[in-house]
């Protein structure tokens, strides 16, 4: 299956050079590019892409609303939000917008192609050492919200156990050794942790961890 993208950046070279990247992939397409959020959803709506690249400082509409709009639009393709910076204040607003994660414009080529396939495939950009130091550094300055740790009741002794690695930013096969599990059991877990409290994807769980106080520090 070829993965449908559309580029979203107010700077023309920083298009471009995705574009050329992208397009030496033969399971990527780039279907259309827009140097705005207006100009994004009108481009979205035609091409209908599985993924879009989005910058988050345009001029007009910004990349956070634009990013929501998409998400709860009739097509709502996964998105990644773009940033220059490894701590945005504006990267923890696009994951609550509904973005799957996000990457450095100077990320690799490997990791740019990588982070489109992940997300294309229904999985999120999430929790290396920079999402985490992202998410401490803007949750973490207000008390957990008093509904949100309500709702860890729900979960079990082990879904709290996997939610807190997950928050950790370890991957699945990483909680399965720490817990002496099989990846497929910690796969499950986590699937119920999702579904109880009613996240999305990875990346709400590591921001609901935060939230709830799971992670109190930078690990």
């Amino acid at each position: 299956m070829t993965i449908r993208v559309v580029l979203v950046d107010d700077q023309t070279l920083v298009r471009t050079g995705f574009r050329l990247v992208l397009d030496e992939t033969d399971d990527i397409v780039v279907v259309g590019e827009a140097a705005d959020g207006h100009r994004a959803l009108d481009t979205v709506a035609l091409t209908r892409p599985d993924v879009v690249l989005m910058d988050v400082r345009m001029p007009g509409l910004d990349g956070i609303e634009t990013t929501r709009r998409i998400r709860s639009g009739q097509h709502p393709a996964r998105v990644i939000i773009l940033t220059t910076f490894d701590l945005d204040e504006y990267v923890l607003a696009g994951l609550r917008a509904g973005a799957s994660g996000f990457l450095l414009k100077d990320a690799l080529a490997a990791d740019l192609i990588s982070a489109v396939r992940i997300v294309a495939a229904g999985e999120s950009v999430a929790a290396p050492s920079v999402t985490r130091r992202l998410i401490a550094h803007y949750v973490s300055r207000a008390p957990a919200p008093p509904i949100a740790v309500e709702r860890l009741a729900a979960l079990t002794a082990r879904e709290r156990e996997v939610l807190t690695l997950v928050t950790r930013g370890l991957s699945n096969a990483e909680i399965a050794a720490a817990l002496v599990l099989s990846e497929s059991t910690v796969k499950t877990h986590l699937g119920r942790v999702l579904a109880k409290l009613d996240l999305r994807d990875r990346v709400q769980a590591v921001i609901f961890g935060y939230e709830c106080g799971l992670v109190s520090r930078v690990q």
